[in-house]
């Protein structure tokens, strides 16, 4: 098979979908990769890591995806990328169709099967390709709101772990699953006070046992959720239902009762928020204020740190690569319910039943 890893263009997208590494596990097993120059760059990558580990290097991106069988990239195609669609393509990628309509149409119109990491998920529920980013985002999601909390960059002033004498900052973590751990786990690192609020009460046992530091658990019901968010400096929105629209959960009124200068990083923005005040925003310009909170929002979080993501994203999703490349798409499907669970669209139809819910589409089941 041939496989082709483009540059991604979406606004200060800097990850790659394949490490050379992983390329040169590609072509041992027989297969033919094409690499876009500068793909790899941002990520530290050079063309000649590629080249020596025996892709072809291609400068145009319409040679990428017109000779590939197989799209290997990071992000759902954007507009300029449309008009490579075509019937047949095999496309392997975050999609969040839930949130992308006309992403969703143009699949559906050019008959691409189209494969999301977000919900290729294993018999234990698992999703084993949205973890590491999921890894990556929520300790990234401290990072960011202790950087938006300061003075300069308009927030209330605050240090994240306080200091002798002086109140820590309050994290709330709306959401216990891969993202809130790792959120909930930096913000303790700092010395934060940590409100973690999750459905499960089998999760909120398992993280009491494995956490450690000043923090506390809530079972997820509005009224636990607004006090959580009004005493709140920071709220982590982290809420997955995988592959549909994320519930919001926090209410424009609990944002209006939150203190000036406090931070939202909306984390589940990928799959529409649940924060009913977020909308999607960019690296280029990533926050927005509603009265006087600091939203944090962009549906690329990872790509600012490509090194560590993109060697995160290749290794989860190379063992799939392969068994789509070596086997071909159906017959991958057929014998891995994990890839057949991970196709979104298929044929013209789609196939995952939470994104044709979320956009208003029958759902029709793989042949």
């Amino acid at each position: 098979m041939i496989i082709g890893v483009p540059k991604e263009v979406k606004d200060n997208e800097y990850r790659v979908g394949a490490t050379p590494g992983c390329v040169a596990a590609l072509i041992r097993a027989g297969h033919g990769v094409i690499v876009q120059s500068g793909a790899g760059v941002e990520s530290g990558f050079s063309d000649k890591e590629y080249q020596d580990a025996g892709a072809t290097i291609a400068q145009d991106p319409a040679e990428v995806w017109n000779k590939a069988q197989m799209v290997w990239k990071v992000k759902e195609p954007q507009e300029h990328e449309f008009k490579f669609l075509r019937e047949g393509l095999i496309l392997n990628t975050y999609l969040h169709l839930a949130a992308e309509p006309e992403v969703t149409k143009q699949l559906l119109d050019h008959g691409v099967t189209a494969i999301a990491y977000e919900t290729v998920q294993l018999d234990n529920g698992s999703l084993p390709l949205l973890t590491p980013m999921s890894e990556v985002a929520g300790r990234m999601a401290i990072q960011i709101a202790a950087r938006f909390l300061e003075r300069e960059n308009g927030g209330c002033g605050k240090l994240m772990g306080g200091v002798p004498g002086v109140r820590p900052v309050s994290v709330a973590v709306i959401g216990g699953g891969i993202v809130g751990t790792n959120a909930a786990r930096v913000a303790l690192g700092m010395g934060a006070h940590v409100t973690i609020v999750d459905l499960n009460l089998d999760r909120l046992r398992y993280l009491d046992d494995v956490l450690s530091g000043n923090y506390n658990t809530l079972a997820a019901n509005p009224l636990n959720i607004a006090e959580a968010v009004e005493y709140a400096d920071v709220v982590i929105g982290a809420v997955l239902l995988a592959g549909a629209k994320a519930p919001k959960l926090v209410t424009r009124e609990m944002v209006n009762k939150m203190k000036p200068g406090s931070v939202i990083v909306d984390v589940a923005i990928d799959q529409g928020g649940c924060v009913e005040t977020s909308k999607p925003t960019k690296h280029s310009s990533p926050t927005f204020k509603v009265n006087d909170v600091i939203h944090y929002c962009v549906t690329n979080m990872p790509g600012a740190v490509p090194r560590t993501s993109t060697q995160a994203l290749s290794n989860a999703t190379l063992p799939y690569a392969l068994k789509i490349a070596n086997l071909d798409v159906m017959n991958a499907i057929k014998t891995d319910p994990a890839i057949a669970r991970g196709v979104n669209t298929y044929n013209g139809n789609v196939t995952c039943k939470a994104v044709a819910e979320s956009l208003g589409y029958k759902c029709i089941p793989l042949p």
